[in-house]
């Protein structure tokens, strides 16, 4: 064991404190989100800030340095940054939930990541896009994995790999802790959305993953982790389904907001176009819209809200939620998304043909909202088939990730 796995824990900053960081931040990542949607990968300068305000440890253990937060905090403090940038936030986010999952394998794995580097950084895929061979100690690892945001900034990646036996038959599906510099990484991010997220391919040859550094995920699914702290630290008992969805929409929250204050700030001075009114706010017709998009983001939040507080208190408890209730946050997640970007949707035709300027930062939240809301653990469809099953006990099941 390494010292920084022995040494005494200290608390981090509160919840208030680490969103108020991040609203500090704000006008340098908004002033680099341009350019990161160019770069097709976040400003350096804006990954150093974060990582100067620590909002890359809200999900490392306190064992490492980290502040070992919650849920809620994680959507609080992706929202926010959220509010300067989408792209920004969704990497922000990845790197935070991929800290989380470190925190379940192993102190041995933890070591070798937070360890050695506190300020290590994680992406990762959960699509078993790869192939392994059993050999002494653990596996050999060939793939590709699409689609990796993040990578430009990552040190360590997990990677959804098949565990073969001996036989080469596939007995178990796992997450493989492996360095960055044991991978390529293929430029292939080109998307109309999300550009600065640089979701690039990571590719590897024959790389040996010991097993120390594998977690099983069926296992996973039900709360059975490797971690040997799981009794004193809480967020390491989190619903592992749950948790993976729901920190997908935090940077959802965030761009509703977004726009709706930038719709509502012109709203006074920006006339209605070949009618009479000189000022939009002045309209019924625009103060209806208004009062619409305003009502599905506040529903966004309420039940991302509740979601979360649902995974909190489970682990705060020491238990782990029903089937039913973590397929009503697979439900929630989707509805978040669903009503964030219908609201944007709302607020782009109340603002008129001006949100598609180059020049104006709707589109891109427009852009960065509709393409992390087709994200495939987000599918509003999917969530809710699986909730609807869920609460009719119907047996058949569409997907493993509940």
């Amino acid at each position: 064991m390494t010292a920084q796995t022995t040494s005494p824990t200290v608390a981090g900053p509160g919840s208030a404190e680490l969103v108020a960081r991040a609203r500090d931040l704000k006008p340098l990542l908004s002033k680099n989100a341009a350019a990161g949607e160019a770069d097709r990968r976040v400003v350096e300068e804006s990954i150093k800030a974060m990582t100067n305000a620590g909002l890359f440890k809200l999900a490392v253990p306190r064992r490492y340095g980290g502040y070992e937060t919650s849920m809620r905090t994680m959507l609080d403090v992706s929202g926010t940054v959220a509010e300067a940038d989408g792209g920004t936030s969704w990497v922000l986010t990845l790197a935070n939930v991929c800290a989380w999952m470190i925190g379940l394998f192993p102190v041995k794995a933890q070591d070798e990541v937070f360890g050695a580097d506190p300020d290590a950084k994680v992406s990762g895929v959960i699509t078993p896009t790869s192939e392994t061979v059993k050999v002494d100690g653990g596996w050999r690892v060939t793939g590709r994995w699409y689609y990796n945001s993040g990578s430009w900034h990552a040190t360590w990646a997990v990677l959804a790999i098949p565990l073969t036996d001996e036989s080469g038959a596939v007995v178990d599906q796992a997450l493989a802790l492996i360095p960055r510099e044991d991978t390529d990484l293929e430029d292939t991010w080109f998307v109309a959305g999300m550009r600065s997220s640089g979701s690039n391919c990571i590719v590897a040859e024959d790389v040996f993953v010991p097993e120390h550094r594998v977690l099983r995920v069926p296992g996973a699914i039900t709360g059975e982790y490797p971690t040997e702290h799981q009794d004193s630290e809480p967020l390491y008992r989190s619903a592992f389904v749950p948790i993976l969805a729901l920190v997908l929409v935090g940077p959802q929250l965030g761009m509703g907001r977004a726009a709706l204050d930038l719709v509502t700030g012109k709203a006074a001075k920006k006339p209605i176009s070949y009618t009479f009114f000189s000022a939009q706010r002045d309209s019924t017709a625009f103060q209806l819209q208004i009062a619409e998009a305003a009502r599905l983001i506040d529903t966004a939040h309420l039940h991302a809200y509740r979601a979360a507080d649902d995974i909190d208190g489970a682990a705060g408890r020491g238990v782990y939620p029903d089937f039913v209730t973590r397929a009503r946050v697979r439900s929630d997640t989707g509805y978040v998304a669903e009503c964030v970007t219908r609201a944007i949707d709302i607020l782009l035709s109340a603002h008129g043909a001006g949100s598609f300027a180059e020049v104006n930062p709707l589109q891109r939240i427009w852009r960065d909202s509709a393409t992390a809301a087709r994200h495939a653990v987000v599918s509003p469809v999917v969530g809710y088939e699986v909730y609807g099953k869920a609460l009719l006990g119907v047996d058949e099941t569409i997907t493993p990730l509940v």
